[in-house]
């Protein structure tokens, strides 16, 4: 028992001095990596969110896309119509997307396999196109977020992409604390036991559903906050944001992380964010093909995806995360 709070008494430790060296490491890049730093951010909040459905509760879900399009609409009406401020945007995206969540865990506690699977997918294809069906919602151009501008106390040279990439670090590194001490508490052991066999957990009076439901419910609202994040680097939301690609492309974060890994979440975000980049550099090296060009990024994917399901199946850290514990 002492042992385990002493590991969470360090914890915080831990991660303020990643953000003081990732904060420090932003003053001395361009703007290009701030951006592509505030891009990982988003990537790592929404591939936690699946670590803790998928890799721990054993849900599976390809509508992570659309419950980030929740999140991301309820900072910028919350801002727009009750006139939050920045980090109550971020409460709005996380309560909406847990709620949301919630009432769609009550479903996904039924279902199990290809037929939540099918599910979400059909959520993720479907949810994001109403908004061209209501006015307040913005339609097709959307609706913009205004993000305050970085306080003078910073320098004239302070920029707007460094001051995505401080806001996105900070929740970031905020959520990635709280989700990692959620699964290391008995509410991760219970999914644990769930996803093992759902039979023998029942028997050992975990309830099965309200499991479930906790699970689906948190999820969704850290993929909430993932969506605000996202509407936040881009300055507006709109259904475009968040096509049925996005949820395909964070369950490839998650299994190039490995899904049961919350630490190779981090390795997962940088991927994703180098693979368009090095799609660019071999297109030009190629002849620079707008064909080549097209097609490069989901090659390269399903390259990485097939290298890490025959090597690495339990993600690249997984030995080592065994190991140490």
């Amino acid at each position: 028992m002492h042992k385990a709070i002493v590991i969470l008494r360090k914890r915080p430790t831990i991660f303020i001095l990643a953000g003081l060296f990732f904060y420090l490491l932003s003053d001395h890049v361009d703007e290009l990596r701030n951006f592509q730093g505030a891009t990982a951010a988003v990537y790592l909040v929404a591939i936690a969110s699946i670590v803790l459905l998928t890799g721990y509760s054993g849900q599976i879900s390809l509508g992570h896309g659309a419950i980030m399009a929740v999140g991301g609409y309820a900072a910028v009406l919350s801002q727009k119509y009750w006139h939050f401020n920045l980090l109550l945007t971020f409460v709005a995206a996380v309560l909406a997307a847990a709620i949301f969540g919630a009432i769609l865990g009550f479903a996904a506690a039924r279902l199990s396999g290809p037929y939540l699977a099918g599910t979400t997918l059909a959520l993720a294809v479907g949810l994001p196109s109403l908004a061209d069906q209501f006015h307040f919602l913005g339609g097709e151009q959307g609706l913009a977020y205004n993000v305050p501008q970085p306080p003078m106390s910073l320098g004239a040279d302070f920029t707007q992409y460094h001051w995505f990439f401080w806001i996105t670090g900070s929740a970031a590194l905020l959520m990635i604390w709280l989700t990692q001490n959620i699964l290391g508490s008995r509410y991760g052991r219970q999914w644990r036991a769930m996803r093992s066999n759902p039979t023998a957990a029942a028997l050992a009076g975990i309830h099965v559903g309200c499991s479930k439901v906790l699970a689906f419910t948190l999820s969704s609202g850290i993929a909430g906050l993932a969506g605000a994040l996202m509407v936040l680097t881009l300055n507006l939301v709109t259904p475009s944001a968040f096509p049925l690609s996005l949820s395909f492309t964070i369950v490839t974060g998650a299994v190039l992380a490995g899904v049961g890994n919350l630490r190779g979440s981090i390795i997962g975000a940088v991927v994703l964010v180098a693979i368009p980049e090095l799609s660019d550099s071999l297109a030009t090296k190629l002849g620079g093909a707008e064909r080549v060009s097209a097609n490069l990024p989901g090659l390269i994917t399903a390259v990485l995806l097939i290298l890490t399901v025959l090597f690495f199946p339990e993600g690249p850290l997984r030995k080592r995360v065994k190991k140490t514990t």
